[in-house]
Formats: structure tokens, sequence, C-alpha cells
């Protein structure tokens, strides 16, 4: 059943519509029907074939006004590079303790950081870990020896993003309590990221579809030419 709150938003939204960034990020705070901060994400559907390796969009950002949710970081290491993990800001900062937890199938974390050294042991964690896109990667900068750079990026609000199994990226970019221009320029950033990792392989339209919704709200098409220029 449709709640009174939600067809309002729906009429206020035209399905058939794209809406330039700066209108979307208007609206999508006036449709929005929760009681709470709700986060507002971006869905972005690619022209790429993730099954082929070069085309398995993955990359970072740091978005300029963070997400609005402080992330809890775990950062898995060894005896010497735990104080300066601690000094960053870390929530969690060990290396056995947290392995044996984690095995016993505590994820009460957002993002997992570990140095080189340790990873041969975090490998087994794989099964936990994977499925919930918390395992360490050289990739998105959560595998350093710079533990204390990559707290303080993640804390001030840097993302990591990959392009699902049917070609679409999704984040969350922002809150609604944002002022447009926040979420805006947040959404920029975002999509320029993920315009400059655009593999030589991929041909035809690389933007293909890009839509903009807050928790339970209904989805906004982005005009991805606006998001372009």
């Amino acid at each position: 059943m449709i709640t009174k709150k939600r067809k309002v938003a729906n009429a206020k939204v035209d399905a058939n519509k794209a809406y330039s960034l700066k209108e979307a990020s208007s609206l999508v705070k006036e449709i929005n029907t929760t009681k709470f901060d709700s986060s507002v994400d971006l869905h972005v559907k690619l022209g790429v074939d993730p099954k082929k390796a070069d085309q398995a969009i993955r990359g970072t950002v740091s978005l300029p006004h963070g997400t609005g949710k402080t992330k809890r970081v775990l950062v898995l290491c060894t005896p010497d590079k735990e104080a300066e993990a601690t000094g960053a800001g870390a929530d969690f900062v060990g290396l056995d303790e947290f392995i044996s937890k984690i095995e016993g199938g505590w994820t009460d974390v957002d993002v997992i950081v570990a140095t080189p050294s340790v990873m041969p042991k975090i490998g087994k964690l794989g099964k936990v870990l994977g499925p919930r896109n918390l395992m360490p990667n050289p990739k998105t900068g959560t595998v350093t020896n710079d533990v204390a750079a990559a707290v303080t990026d993640l804390k001030g609000g840097k993302i990591a993003f990959k392009v699902d199994k049917v070609g679409i990226i999704h984040a969350s970019v922002g809150r609604v309590s944002f002022s447009p221009e926040k979420i805006a320029e947040n959404c920029q950033e975002f999509i320029n990221a993920i315009i400059k990792l655009k593999p030589a392989s991929s041909k035809g339209t690389y933007l293909k579809g890009v839509s903009m919704a807050s928790t339970m709200s209904p989805g906004i098409m982005v005009d991805t030419k606006s998001l372009q220029n």
C-alpha cells in the first residue's frame, strides 16, 4: 500500500523528465518523506561489460562535503602502527583479536584498513568480508603503510565504489539535510571520478543513465548532459 506522503512525493516527480543536476538536488529534499536524515543516493548506469577485467570500474573519491555519516574504521596492523592509526581517529585498532572476532561473525564497522604486511593473515577472512564489501584492497587505498592518511581520508568523506554485475554503480553522496548546492557538488565530484575511469575499450555511450533518490523516495532521473558540462 502506498502512503499518502509517498503519493504526494510521486506526484512531484515527472517520471518522463530528465532533471538537471541542480533541479534534482533541490527536488530530492522536497520529496523526502522520512523523519530521519535520509541518505541521498546516486545510481549510475554505465555502458560497460563488468565481466571484462578492464571494464570492471572501481575507484575512490573524496566528496567535498563528506557523506554526512561518520564511518567506523578498523585498522588491522602490527603494534608499531597502532599509535599512528589511533591518533588519526580510527575507531578500532589491532590485529589478532579482531581477526578472531571477524571469524566469529563480527563486522560492526564501515571500512577496514590494513597494512600490506598483515594481508596474508587477513586473506582467510575473505568469506566474511568479501560479501560485505569490507575486504581491504590496494585499489581503494585501504591496503597501505600510511594508515594515518587512509583513516583521515575515510573520516573526511572518501568513499569507494564499484560497478555491479549489471553495470550500475550505487553510492551514498550525502544527506537530505545538506543544502541543494552541497548535494550537487558531491554528485558532480562523484560523476567526475567515474568519467575519469572510462576504459578505452568501452564503446558507445558511457554514462547511460543517472538517477537520484533519498531513502524511501521515488527516483529522480538526472540529465546526463548536465553532469558532463
